[in-house]
């Protein structure tokens, strides 16, 4: 898998996840767990992207 791949494979979790938080946010009673959890999974994802885009240049 070339690094270019593998970072739009990243990207692609990240925008799920960010739709996972916006789907729990929209229920009557969220889970505020499970948001800071997708959140913080979120985060590791994009300081990921970034660190391996960083490498390409």
């Amino acid at each position: 898998m070339g690094l270019e791949s593998h970072i739009q494979e990243l990207a692609d979790k990240h925008h799920k996840l960010d739709e996972q938080i916006h789907e729990e946010l929209l229920r009557p009673h969220p889970d505020d767990l499970m948001i800071s959890e997708l959140k913080k999974k979120k985060l590791r994802l994009k300081e990921e992207i970034e660190r391996l885009r960083h490498n390409i240049h």
